[in-house]
């Protein structure tokens, strides 16, 4: 099964022929099983391990629900969950596959319910999700009426997770690349929304990162852009010498007035921060499907309001802009 057969002519309705023309070469490529990726065979194989069940049910709305315990009982259930831990770490989500509890290290679910109310409407839409991991968000934003949702992720083992979804979901409106933004085509200005959550501080060009997801934007279209921010006044920015929470790839956190203002100055009107939140223990933490080092390791010990290298405690801020 390709989950991106679709995909293509929908591309080339949107006049995008030449973009899908060089994905229908650089996805096999991506995924193939003696391609960049030592694991891509065992996931493969995790893949094609997985029983073919034709879900009863599958609710998207208000949460990521496919198929009913029930449906498990022909097949080894230790099997299956075997199959779909081959592919850790998870961690956007959660899950309730088959009544099978995907525990994911963020509860990208409690995200989500902050960003929904302060967005426009996504019925009928075409989205980008930059960054997207394994999908969740765009499963949630299809659930929400969205037309298209186009998910983009470098990282391998997110695409593939994805790919477990779509196996059981089979939506034709909802794809995960195994891309970067630097694989976009220029000035795309297709998308009515776009979205950026978690992103920008990876970026060692912040104003380059807004100008790139402008581009991506029709006239008038949604940027949703969530970041990891400090308390201050305009024009202040921590930039860690070193690591931050233990990340290595990290660069600006700018304060709430200076985002909105690098926002303005790459040309984005109506901007609005519509949310701060202070990442807890409960939202990021190890589990079951994500047993690697997770927030509380990367905060002191002895003061939750700073990260192990004494810098300020992670805190998310989401603004919302339009594209001139």
């Amino acid at each position: 099964m390709n989950p991106y057969q679709s995909l293509y002519p929908r591309l080339e309705e949107m006049e995008l022929s030449d973009w899908s023309q060089e994905l229908q070469e650089l996805i096999p490529n991506k995924l193939a099983p003696e391609g960049s990726h030592g694991k891509m065979t065992g996931w493969l194989t995790a893949l094609d391990g997985l029983p073919m069940v034709q879900p009863n049910r599958i609710e998207l709305k208000d949460k990521v629900q496919i198929g009913s315990a029930e449906q498990l009982e022909p097949y080894d259930k230790e099997a299956f969950i075997q199959n779909l831990k081959a592919f850790h770490p998870w961690r956007k989500g959660p899950y309730d596959l088959f009544g099978i509890e995907l525990n994911t290290e963020w509860r990208s679910d409690w995200k989500w319910e902050r960003v929904l109310p302060h967005i426009q409407p996504l019925a009928g839409r075409k989205v980008l999700d930059i960054g997207g991991g394994n999908g969740y968000h765009g499963w949630r934003m299809l659930g929400e009426g969205a037309d298209l949702v186009l998910g983009i992720d470098p990282t391998l083992v997110f695409v593939m997770q994805y790919q477990v979804m779509q196996r059981y979901i089979g939506e034709s409106n909802h794809y995960v690349l195994p891309i970067g933004i630097e694989d976009l085509p220029e000035k795309l200005g297709c998308f009515d929304t776009v979205f950026s959550m978690g992103v920008l501080y990876h970026r060692r060009s912040p104003l380059d990162h807004l100008y790139e997801l402008r581009a991506c934007l029709r006239a008038g279209g949604e940027l949703v852009l969530e970041t990891l921010v400090i308390d201050g006044e305009e024009g202040e920015v921590l930039m860690p010498e070193g690591r931050y929470a233990k990340m290595r790839n990290v660069w600006f956190f700018p304060s709430i007035d200076t985002m909105k203002l690098w926002l303005r100055r790459c040309g984005f009107k109506n901007v609005h921060c519509v949310d701060v939140s202070v990442t807890s223990i409960d939202e990021q933490r190890s589990t079951e499907w994500m047993t690697f080092e997770s927030l509380t390791d990367f905060l002191d010990p002895e003061d939750h309001s700073k990260t192990i290298e004494g810098h300020p405690a992670p805190k998310r801020a989401v603004f919302t802009a339009e594209a001139p």
